[in-house]
């Protein structure tokens, strides 16, 4: 498969600077730890990251009323401590600073160790673990698997919303982890990934076949199913969320339906009109909706959709608050 890049090596880099080359006059950008961030808010620094090939997740959500900072790792590899470390000395102007992390086991070890270590220094640290996905490890155990993915994408914009409000970090915390709480993501694969310099995928399917549960790495799902449409689709992840959650009729939600990197607009759109009319079976209020590819999994075919439990009004203000991050 043909990439467009020049050394594989060194595409992170090159990505990030390309983006600061586009946002240059509201953003700054630090090569060496590969952070995007702003500079001296005075309002609690909000800092999320990981690994690269998530685009436009997170540098893509670095602006008023969203991020302060993204600390960006590797392809699917999240970056060090020290890198995080460095994104907290730059953005701390004496609130503190929360860490909002997807839960992964490397990437909550980064996050954390380097939480400790700007303790020691004398910041205020604060960290949300977000863990919306809430596919099935297998038929037998029925253990759930809650990795932290698109579902991040609306604790980023709650949180920056009330940051830039001026909360305080000891209740951006309490909120984070309350959003958090009221989180369901499933999303479904029709092709798997595939990265540059490498000749293998995250998972493999065959061309009739869709995989359920997929994970934002290319961690296994729970069923391989032959495709018949996106209307079939639509009905396996609200008929599966809708028993995880448990909803009435006239309960409010925001839903993000989210592309994983390779899926057109128009099947996206085609996905959504789908879930309203679900949705509307249902008797669901819906007060939030977006659409596109915010979380992706480097050029996966596929899509997942969020459902957030509006248990405050305030959240849909949030959700609606003005940024100007790129790519909300």
């Amino acid at each position: 498969m043909k990439h467009i890049q020049n050394n594989p090596k060194q595409n992170i880099d090159a990505m990030l600077a390309g983006y600061y080359f586009e946002h240059k006059e509201r953003i700054s950008y630090d090569s060496d730890n590969k952070i995007i961030y702003q500079k001296n808010k005075d309002k609690v620094a909000v800092i999320s990251g990981g690994g690269s090939g998530h685009e436009p997740t997170h540098f893509g959500y670095v602006g008023d009323g969203m991020l302060t900072a993204s600390v960006n790792g590797e392809l699917f590899v999240p970056p060090e401590s020290e890198a995080i470390l460095e994104a907290i000395k730059k953005t701390d102007t004496g609130k503190g600073a929360l860490l909002i992390v997807k839960n992964f086991p490397r990437d909550i070890k980064a996050f954390t160790e380097a939480k400790e270590k700007a303790c020691e220094l004398g910041h205020k640290i604060e960290l949300i673990c977000v863990a919306d996905d809430h596919s099935i490890e297998d038929n037998y155990t029925y253990k759930k698997r809650h990795r932290g993915v698109a579902g991040t994408l609306f604790v980023h914009k709650i949180i920056g919303a009330f940051a830039e409000e001026g909360m305080a970090l000891s209740g951006l915390k309490q909120l984070g982890d309350k959003v958090s709480a009221n989180l369901y993501t499933l999303g479904v694969a029709l092709s798997p990934a595939r990265v540059p310099g490498s000749d293998t995928t995250s998972f493999t399917l065959n061309d009739d076949e869709v995989y359920y549960g997929i994970g934002i790495h290319g961690e296994k799902g729970y069923r391989k199913v032959p495709y018949h449409s996106s209307e079939q689709l639509a009905i396996e992840l609200v008929n599966k969320l809708k028993r995880l959650i448990d909803w009435s009729p006239n309960e409010e939600f925001a839903i993000l339906v989210n592309g994983l990197g390779s899926t057109p607009l128009m099947e996206q759109y085609v996905f959504t009109n789908d879930l309203r009319r679900l949705l509307d079976l249902e008797q669901l209020h819906i007060s939030f909706v977006k659409v596109g590819s915010h979380l992706t999994s480097y050029n996966m075919h596929g899509i997942s959709l969020t459902l957030l439990k509006i248990a405050d009004q305030e959240w849909i203000n949030a959700l609606k608050h003005q940024t100007d991050a790129s790519h909300w």
